[in-house]
């Protein structure tokens, strides 16, 4: 029997489902059938058990629920439809007077470790290693060439072009190395996240020329911080081209200082905000909660890459990607937190 949808609840983006008190689903919202990629027909009178994907984690835990109504929290559960990949969330069950069961899922953005928001699948992963091998000797008659260029030209901004060549050649061919050889991340060095900026702006500029206006508004009194500065152009520069792609025709990279700025559960006494503002088409309404997900892009001939590498590389940093859309102004926005200065040692005399 099939329950009625809850007021509400079909217009809800959070998956929510309902089942009755042996656990046998009734009925879901189209969040909740979208989010485990199966039909919410499909789903009625299955056992929730057997969306499982943990070896009966959740039918140890059915029995401990509440009957008073108190939610129960189920942390980091992977729930798969049979035959499907597996989801991450976190859970809420509680029981209704009646004794039915609800269930309220909250995708996990982040796991310690295992990151499923940007993990991509094996076959993909083995492609990409795949197309890096392919595009070795390329990158190396690119820098060749770049080279040869090098001596040959004249002027300050011709050969400014050229260095820019280089390093992002050099970038690119780290980016090779490391899909082909993982390694653990670099330590971190002093980033000026200034330099880095302007590093964007000039990949910007060649890239789109007169067709573009880069505005820049800088706060001068931000400290260096530890960090990846090639990481960070190649993040923040995904945001610009992003920016790009959507039809803008002023893109505006701004900073700031932000104090006692809590991200995530962790306070910090100072933050650094990037904001990369654009005046384009900005985000489809049909992505806008799928948008750092690995695959999905609003173009047909987009990747889908790189806004879940930038917000990789925001929490390789410790801090947060975020943004704020409507056609004609968005903004992408990553706080980076700056660490405590140790205090001095005391003086021995």
């Amino acid at each position: 029997m099939t329950e009625p949808v809850p007021p509400t609840a079909d217009t809800l983006a959070t998956p929510l489902a309902w089942a009755d008190a042996d656990g046998l689903l009734l009925g879901c919202n189209p969040a909740f059938a979208s989010w485990l990629g199966v039909s919410a027909r499909r789903l009625l009178g299955q056992p929730l058990t057997d969306l499982d994907a943990e070896a009966g984690r959740l039918a140890s835990l059915l029995p401990r629920l509440s009957d008073t109504g108190d939610a129960m929290r189920v942390r980091r559960a992977r729930l798969a439809f049979p035959g499907n990949a597996d989801r991450f969330a976190d859970l809420w069950l509680a029981r209704d007077e009646a004794g039915g069961l609800r269930i309220e899922a909250h995708p996990a953005e982040e796991f310690p470790g295992e990151d499923p928001a940007t993990a991509l699948p094996a076959a993909l992963s083995a492609a990409l290693k795949g197309l890096a091998h392919e595009i070795r000797n390329p990158l190396a008659g690119l820098k060749g060439a770049a080279q040869l260029l090098g001596r040959r030209v004249e002027g300050d901004d011709a050969r400014e072009l050229v260095d820019l060549i280089g390093s992002e050649v050099d970038r690119l061919a780290a980016l090779v190395d490391r899909l082909l050889n993982p390694a653990p991340p670099r330590d971190f060095s002093a980033t000026n996240i200034h330099a880095v900026l302007e590093r964007v702006r000039q990949l910007a500029e060649a890239e789109a020329g007169w067709a573009i206006r880069i505005a820049r508004d800088f706060d001068p009194s931000l400290p260096e911080f530890p960090g990846d500065a090639d990481r960070l152009s190649q993040a923040l520069w995904n945001l610009v081209r992003n920016a790009l792609e959507s039809g803008a025709t002023t893109v505006q990279l701004r900073t700031r200082a932000e104090h006692h700025l809590l991200i995530g559960d962790a306070a910090h006494k100072l933050v650094v905000r990037v904001e990369i503002a654009d005046d384009g088409r900005g985000v489809p309404e049909d992505l806008a909660e799928r948008i750092f997900l690995p695959l999905v892009s609003g173009r047909a001939e987009g990747s889908g890459l790189g806004l879940p590498l930038a917000q990789q590389v925001a929490r390789e940093h410790r801090g947060s990607l975020s943004y704020r859309s409507r056609p004609g102004h968005t903004v992408f926005t990553l706080l980076i937190p700056v660490p405590d200065e140790p205090e001095p040692a005391p003086d021995p005399s």
